[in-house]
């Protein structure tokens, strides 16, 4: 391979590299976006157990779940669809470093129960979401290639 070659491959690398950030940026944006008008709608006083990040968090990781399954099942997407939405959009919209501080409030205010159930939750309540997520959206792959 030629210098000219190698230079041409390099600099197509970095467009491909600085369109990735750009998307995930672009949907970090709308993600956050969309948790902070989930926080207006659904506020959650520092005193009361955290539900609209639980919620979020569970409704991003359903989301995820089908999503995930559409693109890689359903049908083929743009290269930049899964970083814009999967990474950006639901990496700002899902919120797990808000759980993690959460779980260290309620523990310095000595409500460790609180805490512990809390953290179990989130989990169990993510990882049902995605499976939820990704049953649903094989149906409906199933379904759609049935029909054709």
């Amino acid at each position: 391979m030629s210098a000219a070659e190698e230079a041409r491959q390099r600099r197509d690398a970095r467009h491909r590299q600085l369109q990735v950030l750009t998307v995930v940026a672009a949907g970090g944006a709308v993600g956050a976006c969309a948790r902070y008008a989930a926080a207006l709608v659904w506020p959650t006083d520092k005193a009361d157990f955290p539900w609209t990040t639980l919620g979020v968090n569970a409704v991003g990781c359903l989301i995820i779940g089908v999503f995930l399954v559409a693109i890689t099942e359903g049908w083929t997407a743009h290269p930049l669809l899964r970083p814009f939405f999967a990474t950006g959009v639901l990496g700002g919209f899902t919120t797990f470093s808000t759980y993690c501080a959460d779980i260290e409030r309620l523990v310095r205010e000595d409500r460790a129960g609180i805490a512990l159930a809390y953290l179990v939750a989130t989990v169990v309540f993510a990882m049902v979401a995605v499976k939820i997520g990704v049953v649903i959206a094989r149906r409906v792959v199933l379904v759609m290639r049935g029909s054709k």
